[in-house]
Formats: C-alpha cells, structure tokens, sequence
C-alpha cells in the first residue's frame, strides 16, 4: 500500500531547483525523491568491504583505540576479530573484550612459510565469520613487513582486489615504513582505503594525492 510522506525543511530555493528540473525532465518531484529515497536504503543495505591502513608507534596508543573501536564495533554489531603479532602485547586485551583470533591449522615457526601461514589465518576468519560482516585488526601483516616488504605488499594487493564484507585494518609500526623506501611505502598506501595515523589518542587521516612539479611554486 502506497503511503504519504511529508517531507520539511526545503527552503524555496530547492524547492524552486525541483520544480525547474521536474518540467526539464518530465517527471513529477515526487519521482525525484523517491528515486532518491530508493538509492539511499538500497546503500544502506549494501555491506561495505573496506580495507584500511593504520600507523603507530606507542602500544598504550593502540589500546586506547581499541578499546573505542572495540565499543563501536559492538554498537554496529560487527563480527570482532583479530590477526595476531609474535609478541602478542594486544593479546590479553582483546580477547578479555570478545574478540576472536584468526589460527593457522599450525602454530607458527620461523621454518613456516610466513605468507602461507598469513593466507591460512585469513582463510580461517573468513570460515569463522559465517559470512557476517567483520570487523579485523590485523598485526601480524606487521610481522611479515619485517621480513618481507615486497611479499607484504604483494599480498595487501592481493586482498584490496579481493576484499571481505566489513572493515579490515592493517596496523604497522612507523619503523617499518620508514625504514622502507619511499617507492615501497607508496605501494602499501595505495594498497588501502584510507590511511590513518595515531599520535596519543588522536586519530589523523592522511591524504594523498599525485600532483605536478609546478604545485611546489603554489600556495
């Protein structure tokens, strides 16, 4: 059954705007916002597939985000869960608020085959998601920038081609970007989404963008 839906707040400017465009394009205002309504839920039902970089350099940085992360997550009823790091430091504390930790079949040992062992945590997340959107804090791509930038950047490649439904945040450490070259550090930026930068318990979101020689010379 069809239904009435007032609509306030248009000024006489939009409303003027609407009234132009209906006559040029031979349809009713009514059509427009519906239209615009009917695009608005179909993306409101459409799970995204984000794949996000986060830099820092201070743990008790790290936990207080996610301990806020951790609350949202919960809020949006995203699926949490965790690749863990060799030394484990945020270990404890996100398994104490749920969180489930990706497994290899195998634990790890320095004679593994470090992006194999990789592959098989994501795999099995994606088994134990059960297709429910997820929320991923990945350390341990920052386990294997250590060994290997070049296979690391191989395989965020890999993933952004191929991304999961929900949120996926690859958290390096800056010594391991900076101390890579600036080529290989573009690489694993142009991998992600986004790019966001922690300093204490600030969140900054760097953009990057190409530009040309003369933009040096402009204010």
């Amino acid at each position: 059954m069809a239904r009435n839906l007032i609509i306030r707040g248009f000024d006489d400017s939009v409303h003027s705007q609407l009234g132009e465009l209906s006559r040029q394009k031979g349809v009713s205002i009514n059509s427009i916002v519906k239209d615009a309504v009917d695009r608005w839920l179909k993306q409101q039902k459409e799970i995204p597939k984000r794949h996000h970089l986060i830099i820092y350099d201070n743990d008790e940085s790290m936990k207080s985000l996610l301990k806020s992360v951790d609350k949202l997550a919960k809020e949006g009823e995203w699926w949490r869960c965790f690749m863990d790091s060799f030394d484990h430091s945020f270990t404890d504390l996100l398994k104490k608020l749920g969180w489930t930790e990706g497994r290899a079949a195998t634990p790890y040992t320095p004679q593994n085959d470090l992006k194999k062992y990789y592959t098989d945590i994501v795999e099995n997340i994606s088994q134990k998601s059960n297709s429910r959107a997820l929320c991923c804090m990945d350390f341990l791509i920052n386990e294997l920038a250590k060994n290997s930038l070049k296979e690391t950047i191989e395989l965020e490649k890999a993933y952004d081609s191929n991304r999961s439904e929900g949120l996926v945040f690859c958290i390096y450490k800056t010594d391991n970007l900076l101390s890579s070259s600036v080529k290989d550090m573009m690489d694993i930026f142009e991998s992600h989404e986004q790019i966001f930068i922690l300093k204490d318990e600030q969140v900054y979101k760097l953009h990057i963008t190409k530009e040309n020689t003369h933009k040096l010379f402009l204010s």
